[in-house]
């Protein structure tokens, strides 16, 4: 199969996906599922965020303390559950982050 056919197809799944929410605007979801699509977005983002705290290299397993993605993504959890605040939890998740990459001596200067 050629890789044209194959971009193609995917493209024409996504597309036909993503416009039957347009299509059909009254579409009901039953009950659960309405109550399971809640999950999706934290779902994603602990998918996403997860293996780079764990495997910040990409190959081998980083629980130590000197893992300034694993320690900084653990202190924006901690700001994200005190304040509730979406820019304090980002602003103070980097400021951690860079403050242990220099503290660790990490920082490519």
């Amino acid at each position: 199969m050629s890789d044209g056919w194959l971009i193609l197809g995917m493209m024409a799944i996504t597309f036909a996906l993503r416009y039957s929410l347009f299509a059909w605007p009254n579409l009901k979801f039953p009950p659960l599922v309405r109550q399971g699509l809640h999950y999706v977005p934290t779902a994603v983002l602990t998918a996403i965020v997860v293996p780079g705290m764990l495997l910040p290299d990409g190959q081998h397993w980083a629980l130590t303390l000197d893992n300034a993605y694993l320690l900084a993504g653990l202190a924006a959890i901690a700001i994200a559950a005190t304040t509730r605040h979406l820019l304090a939890t980002i602003g103070g998740g980097m400021l951690v982050f860079f403050g242990l990459r220099w503290l660790l001596g990490q920082l490519p200067l």
